[in-house]
């Protein structure tokens, strides 16, 4: 629903809001009257008006730019200031993602949603599920000496989530069950006893921690969802590989957990039918 507002509240607060970028950017008005290409006088005048008339678009777009904000919040037609390039340096960021257990990155989001609802489609197995001798088959060739202490920081991360208050669900292809079960694609060579220790892992997990913690399971072949995490309202984070990619506008989150929300309302496997189906496929074992 399009919002109409008066002439002379627009024209007042774009008198404020000029100001207001002003004395943000330390800048006078003689220096602002410079950049823009007008008179000192004709600044002056912006700023004393009040009546309900507004400058021309170039004298508006001129200021934005001068002052490092939009044009549209000079306007009262967004509430942000910052100009198009800003807004997606700070709500879209890249982080290099390491191919190891102790994240920095990943801890700090963590401890940052701390009470939030925390969304996961991981790409593969979740990690702090996994038992150590899964964590140190699977690491091992990237962590050399260190996977033990890895391993060990890792379950200590465990912990603190399992204390944040924060609700986790997770979102899990059918696919990546059963070929960890089956030990094939990701999974081939991983042994059987590492597979069923990891299953019973599962098992133990699944319902010692409900309802904190659900699982569901979706069909690929009618849904698809790249690895994402998504951080309460706070930020979305899609693992891309070699980087996260993290987005912070509200839309975007809202966007994405939409998008999860609808992996759980369609899952062939909820969580209160998971500890049934874990089962059958470890009686396949």
């Amino acid at each position: 629903m399009e919002i109409f507002i008066d002439k002379r509240v627009r024209a007042q607060q774009f008198r404020l809001r000029l100001r207001r970028a002003m004395d943000d950017a330390h800048i006078s008005q003689s220096a602002l009257a410079r950049s823009v290409g007008v008179d000192r006088s004709t600044v002056s005048q912006l700023l004393k008006d009040t009546g309900a008339r507004l400058p021309n678009a170039h004298v508006v777009g001129a200021c934005a730019q001068a002052l490092g904000v939009s044009a549209d919040w000079l306007l009262m037609l967004s509430e942000r200031p910052e100009n198009a390039a800003d807004l997606m340096s700070n709500t879209l960021t890249l982080t290099e993602a390491p191919r190891a257990l102790v994240d920095e990155r990943i801890f700090e989001w963590h401890k940052e949603a701390a009470g939030y609802k925390i969304r996961h489609v991981p790409a593969a197995l979740p990690d702090m599920m996994k038992t150590p001798a899964m964590l140190e088959w699977e690491y091992a060739p990237h962590l050399g000496r260190t996977t033990a202490q890895a391993i060990a920081a890792s379950q200590e991360r465990l912990e603190f989530m399992r204390g944040a208050q924060s609700d986790y669900e997770i979102a899990l292809p059918l696919y990546e069950l059963h070929s960890f079960v089956q030990g094939t694609g990701y999974y081939n060579g991983l042994p059987d006893s590492i597979r069923l220790e990891q299953t019973d892992r599962l098992l133990e997990l699944t319902e010692q921690l409900y309802p904190r913690l659900r699982l569901y399971l979706f069909d690929a072949q009618r849904l698809y969802s790249a690895p994402i995490t998504i951080f309460g309202p706070l930020l979305a984070v899609f693992y891309v590989g070699s980087y996260y990619m993290a987005f912070r506008d509200r839309e975007r989150i809202e966007t994405f957990t939409d998008h999860f929300d609808r992996l759980v309302r369609e899952a062939d496997v909820t969580t209160r039918q998971l500890p049934e189906y874990l089962q059958k496929l470890r009686d396949t074992l």
